[in-house]
């Protein structure tokens, strides 16, 4: 079977296509067939050993897959042969077949196409454990997305909106934010042309926006951090600008602030109930209609550098994904 490895720590470019052994399943587990792959901004972290997640080497990358069960191992009574899943595991996704825990596999909507599917359970499963769970944003309450065309932003958006707030939007050009108002953003700021701090008062009537959902830290972090109301949360999500920002605790303190950090993949890990619980729950939305799980771009396995080059580019708006 053909896999994406990485045999050396580097960039997209380092990646090698390989044939490997098919996989057996052992006790607990089930080979899926791989049908589609997502890609998360991660992936070009983990490649370069800048993750707190250090495989060893060699291994393939991408954490996010959908396809079909094809064999089962002793005790596995949830799936069965023939069933269309979605998976989400650490990294070792991008091959043509992969053994992996029954537990960690979902049952897919009959009606869901793979691709879409590959791609909803760490940006949108992020997004609904962050607001729902650790902000606990509540109906009416106004939400500003940071990065909010990536894939990561769009889930925030669109989860945010399925809660019932109302959603700033805040991107780095014009198309990006068109992007996002079309998907249901109720408003949107350009930081890249616009003081982010003064935008979102300006939107808020010098209010403030009761909650922050970061992936991009950087420069953005604290004017955003100094746009909240009294009370407000900030979520921590990930570094996408590549800098982990220093926040004024002074800040936090005159203004009861929370600051919240979100690691989706160790409460999945600490709390599985609550992990498939929340899987359901995007899945039944994306049945719906009510989630889009937009996919930027797919391209094919040989094509995985390409991918990652689009993610760390900044310019995927949505999901980019691997068919196999």
């Amino acid at each position: 079977m053909k896999a994406v490895l990485c045999t050396r720590l580097g960039g997209p470019r380092d990646l090698e296509l390989a044939d490997l052994p098919e996989p057996e399943p052992g006790p607990g587990e089930a080979v899926v067939a791989v049908k589609a792959v997502a890609l998360n901004f991660f992936d070009t972290l983990i490649i370069a050993g800048k993750y707190q997640v250090r495989p060893a080497l060699p291994f393939s990358p991408a954490a996010e897959f959908a396809g079909v069960v094809e064999r089962v191992g002793g005790d596995v009574a949830d799936v069965a042969p023939g069933d269309r899943v979605i998976g989400n595991i650490a990294y070792g996704a991008a091959r043509e077949k992969i053994a992996v825990s029954a537990g960690r596999l979902i049952k897919m909507p009959a009606a869901m196409d793979f691709t879409r599917a590959a791609g909803v359970s760490v940006t949108y499963g992020t997004s609904l454990h962050a607001l729902r769970d650790r902000a606990k944003l509540r109906a009416g309450e106004t939400l500003a997305v940071l990065g909010a065309a990536g894939g990561i932003g769009l889930s925030a958006v669109e989860v945010g909106k399925a809660l019932g707030a109302r959603v700033i939007a805040c991107a780095s050009s014009d198309d990006k934010l068109a992007f996002v108002r079309a998907r249901g953003a109720d408003d949107v700021v350009n930081y890249a042309k616009q003081d982010l701090k003064e935008a979102l008062r300006e939107l808020t009537a010098g209010k403030g926006v009761d909650v922050v959902y970061d992936p991009v830290g950087g420069a953005y972090a604290e004017p955003a951090l100094r746009a909240m109301d009294w009370g407000g949360r900030f979520l921590v999500i990930g570094f996408a600008a590549g800098g982990i920002p220093q926040l004024p605790l002074n800040i936090v303190l005159l203004k009861s602030y929370d600051v919240l950090g979100v690691h989706w993949g160790a409460w999945t890990e600490r709390d599985p109930a609550g992990y498939r619980a929340t899987l359901a729950q995007i899945l039944k939305w994306c049945a719906a209609g009510t989630l889009s799980a937009h996919v930027h771009a797919v391209y094919p396995l040989e094509r995985a550098a390409e991918a990652l080059e689009e993610i760390a580019g900044r310019k995927a708006m949505g999901k980019v994904a691997l068919g196999v």
